[in-house]
């Protein structure tokens, strides 16, 4: 039900107000607005402003909304209010308000993450936990538990790091972009720093997916080697381990972190799937104590990995990542800029092939994210709304017939030849739209269904 609620809601107000911002151009433009409204199919609700001309309507089907405005092209028109149509205004008018929605679903998305930034948010330090095995931060040397205090790429400024969320964007940044980044850690907070350089580009990365950060190596912020809630019918109940255990060492090799226990425990697994004994040394109510355990095999893709049933790794250390009006408002902007610049660079490159069509994401997707970011709080849930904002602008300023970026390309050849697309080509090119939109959700909706199957 939550995820239900959380969709709904997320769907509503994003189409309200991209909506908004078309009525609100064209009452700006001069023009009749007959008909506002959220959602199709049959009106739930219904209303007029005293003397306004346009009706406000809430449909059963909030998969979508339109405003209708007034236009020679739909019905007939009477001559005294030919100057209110639509169709007749000036060239800039008309994209002004076609316009309008997609800046409309940018602005929200500014407005959202500046919120964010002005409420504050809780977000693990930026320590990196121990990285993964042959990745390219473990040849860079890094070892885990490093404060990152700045990252760079190509010779710009190096910039602050202000929580491990903030890296783990900077770095899918870098690695989408095939660009390589420079560290800035220190062992402690306020310590002296050194340059440890990542070679991202070298990953050739295509999507953004779960392996991306194995391949990076860093995958989680630091956390302390302790057993966390322990499942009675696991190894971990069998070998008498319990919640609070400090872990030391596994067969004589000491364990860093959360991170370096977690893969120690997959790693006790043989090439045929067969469990290993381990010898773990570990610390409880200040006494030290020797357990043998045996974690469980199981296998994961083409792979056996080793399982104890219990949670591993204690909770990461949090700040407060908090900014004031201006720099808030401001970051507001560079992330609302810098998630549509990667977002456009994405759907180019799968144009042209060189990234995945997995990257596309459905209804059930978002649906799925919807509800997850609800759970976990506000500040998640209007971080879920941004980035879905800006996904939805994005789109449709893409010169598809059937988006509003396929109105600003007609206005453009209008604005260059002197003379509007002809009715024969805004036929074939509206049916050739649809045709693109419909492979296009095909595919996303595919991804979908094989990423929860999944």
């Amino acid at each position: 039900m939550t995820t239900l609620i959380a969709f709904v809601v997320a769907l509503g107000l994003l189409i309200a107000v991209h909506e908004y911002g078309h009525y609100r151009m064209a009452v700006a433009c001069g023009v009749k607005v007959l008909r506002f409204s959220v959602g199709f199919g049959k009106p739930l609700l219904r209303w007029r402003k005293k003397g306004s001309p346009t009706e406000f309507v809430l449909g059963a089907l909030p998969l979508g909304g339109y405003v209708r405005m007034l236009d020679e092209r739909e019905a007939p028109v009477d001559a005294s209010e030919r100057h209110l149509a639509f169709n007749t205004q000036p060239l800039r008018s008309r994209a002004l308000i076609v316009a309008a929605g997609p800046v409309a679903n940018l602005l929200l998305a500014v407005a959202l993450y500046s919120l964010v930034n002005w409420t504050g948010v809780e977000e693990p330090q930026p320590v990196i936990g121990s990285p993964v095995a042959g990745s390219v931060a473990a040849q860079a040397g890094l070892h885990g538990g490093e404060w990152v205090v700045q990252v760079g790429s190509d010779g710009d400024e190096p910039t602050d790091v202000r929580s491990f969320e903030d890296l783990r964007w900077r770095l899918t940044q870098a690695a989408l972009e095939q660009q390589d980044l420079t560290l800035w850690v220190a062992r402690e907070a306020g310590g002296n720093t050194r340059a440890v350089p990542l070679a991202l580009s070298s990953l050739n990365v295509t999507e953004a997916d779960a392996s991306l950060f194995q391949r990076i190596g860093i995958t989680a912020p630091w956390t302390p080697p302790v057993v966390g809630e322990v499942s009675p019918d696991g190894a971990a109940a069998a070998a008498g381990l319990r919640a609070g255990d400090l872990v030391r060492s596994i067969d004589g090799t000491p364990v860093a972190d959360g991170q370096g226990l977690r893969t120690s425990i997959r790693a006790a697994v043989g090439p045929q799937g067969q469990a290993v004994m381990q010898q773990w040394t570990l610390e409880r109510a200040g006494q030290t104590m020797e357990l043998q355990v045996r974690p469980t095999p199981e296998r994961l893709d083409e792979a056996w990995i080793g399982r104890i049933g219990a949670y591993i790794g204690g909770a990461p250390a949090m700040t407060t990542v908090r900014l004031g009006a201006i720099e808030g408002l401001v970051q507001g902007v560079v992330r609302t800029w810098e998630v549509s610049w990667l977002s456009l660079k994405m759907m180019g490159r799968m144009l042209i092939g060189e990234a995945s069509v997995k990257n596309l994401s459905g209804p059930l997707t978002i649906a799925d994210y919807a509800g997850k970011s609800a759970s976990l709080g506000v500040t998640s849930y209007l971080l879920f709304l941004a980035l879905i904002s800006v996904s939805l602008g994005v789109l449709n300023l893409l010169p598809l017939p059937v988006l509003d970026g396929g109105h600003l390309m007609y206005y453009l050849w209008e604005g260059v030849t002197g003379r509007p697309v002809s009715e024969a080509w805004l036929e074939r090119l509206q049916r050739g739209g649809v045709a693109i939109l419909m492979a296009l959700m095909a595919v996303a909706l595919f991804n979908d269904v094989a990423r929860l199957a999944g």
